[in-house]
């Protein structure tokens, strides 16, 4: 059993979906906002799920917040750090702490579109296909090793509204395919790429309800 520790700021819609799957060999350890009012946390209470909020807005300085967050994490033993909608800028040094253990989904196919804003460039630049990825976080921003992406096609008449939400459904179907793989020991990290080893295996720890 693998202890998974969920960062939010939000509803935690990703956060949900994760909860839903129901991963064989995931304990979902602890749901930590950043924003003591956000939704996903009442959402996780509810469901039995240990939460907990440390305000950003209550220290000097990221640094600060970073080493505080990760003590807090860190009291959760956690095999996987999952970020989940967690809004927030991570310090070198807490993305060193969790290498190869800290994983995001970004709202597009990287590396393209990095940061925010990503729906509307990609309307701007007229690219036929949008997307999301899952990748293992480093200290440069939306550029970690890509462990998985999911494309849609960019419709004529789309908003950025209305490209948002179909990628929305793929994150939501994706990313718990991709915290399986982990749980399963089926990723493998080398020389920057990730080779999935075992999908059968991580496949069938998804489909199977959780212990």
């Amino acid at each position: 059993m693998k202890n998974v520790v969920i960062l939010i700021s939000g509803r935690g819609s990703n956060m949900q979906a994760i909860v839903n799957a129901q991963i064989a060999g995931a304990r979902i350890a602890a749901v930590i906002s950043n924003r003591p009012d956000a939704a996903g946390l009442a959402w996780a209470a509810e469901r039995g799920i240990t939460t907990a909020a440390l305000d950003h807005k209550q220290f000097a300085d990221r640094e600060s917040f970073d080493q505080a967050l990760a003590q807090l994490i860190d009291s959760y033993e956690p095999d996987l750090v999952v970020l989940a909608g967690f809004m927030r800028i991570l310090s070198a040094g807490f993305v060193a702490h969790y290498a190869q253990r800290l994983i995001n989904v970004h709202p597009s196919l990287l590396p393209a579109f990095t940061g925010l804003n990503t729906h509307q460039r990609a309307l701007d630049e007229g690219v036929k296909l949008a997307g999301c990825t899952v990748h293992f976080v480093t200290a440069e921003l939306d550029h970690g090793p890509i462990i998985a992406q999911a494309a849609v096609p960019v419709l004529a008449d789309d908003t950025a509204e209305s490209l948002a939400a179909r990628i929305l459904v793929q994150e939501h179907q994706l990313y718990p395919q991709a915290v399986a793989w982990f749980v399963a020991d089926a990723l493998q990290i080398a020389a920057g790429k990730v080779r999935l080893l075992t999908p059968a295996r991580a496949d069938q720890a998804l489909r199977s309800p959780a212990v």
